[in-house]
């Protein structure tokens, strides 16, 4: 892909503890609005961290006022039809769906339009009880364009999706919560720090074995229930050749704490 032509730095890389990359999401003048350069820079990223053997899992995060606030409206409200399909928008999301690790959204403020489909790209979301997510696209002529309205129903289930979808009321983290859709509410200041520490957990566990569940959870979501049991069983068959399932036991039976290598 190639960068946009603007200086503005819109996303920045962190690698706060050993196997987790921090992803922040940097226009806080804009309330994290998701412009063109957001959308490359954190395609980019993605691009690079799913390929880097020794990054096991992807926290990505705003500020205190927002996540992502939406789409910077000053790029959409020019263009007709024609343009809008031309920018072929989408290609800069499909890092984030097909990303084979687990990644956390770590949600504080605003977390509205696009920026409620970014966290939904998520596989766990960390929520600040501060947080309000909505699709508020309806607000402004348009409808969720990057997998909202069909992750909602999957997540939700039709009725609980559609009174979102159709008022495009927001709602805030508790009852992101109770709807389904929020993993875990804590304090806002306590935010980041829980997802990093999930993030933690989930790195000294065998990437081999998250990887295979996030890779049979997806792919068995839509799929008849014979089809997915057979994804899961050929998953877990898969695992018995590795090495961290020699190391994994091997540490059980001399209670030590395993070293996990990802082979």
């Amino acid at each position: 892909m190639n960068m946009p032509d603007e200086t503005e730095i819109a996303v920045l890389l962190e690698l706060p503890k050993p196997h987790v990359a921090l992803i922040r999401l940097n226009r806080p003048d804009k309330l994290n609005a998701m412009n063109l350069a957001m959308r490359q820079q954190l395609a980019e990223v993605f691009v690079s961290l799913s390929a880097d053997n020794d990054i096991r899992v992807i926290v990505v995060t705003g500020n205190d006022k927002a996540f992502v606030a939406g789409a910077d409206l000053a790029e959409f409200e020019p263009r007709d039809a024609i343009e809008q399909f031309l920018a072929e928008t989408e290609r800069y999301w499909e890092p984030l769906r097909t990303c084979s690790k687990p990644v956390i959204a770590a949600v504080q403020g605003f977390a509205l339009g696009g920026g409620m489909e970014l966290a939904l790209h998520a596989d766990i979301i960390v929520a600040g009880r501060g947080a309000l997510f909505a699709q508020s696209e309806p607000n402004i002529g348009l409808m969720p364009g990057a997998g909202g309205s069909q992750r909602l129903v999957r997540a939700l289930g039709k009725y609980r999706a559609m009174r979102f979808l159709l008022t495009a009321e927001r709602v805030d983290a508790e009852e992101g919560y109770r709807l389904g859709f929020v993993s875990e509410v804590v304090d806002d200041d306590k935010t980041l720090d829980r997802a990093l520490e999930m993030a933690g957990r989930i790195a000294s566990l065998p990437p081999l074995a998250t990887r295979q569940i996030k890779e049979v959870v997806l792919a068995g979501a839509d799929a008849p229930l014979d089809t997915a049991m057979r994804l899961e069983r050929k998953a877990f068959q898969i695992l018995f050749s590795s090495n961290d399932k020699a190391e994994g036991m091997a540490a059980f039976r001399e209670k030590r704490n395993p070293r996990f290598e990802g082979r």
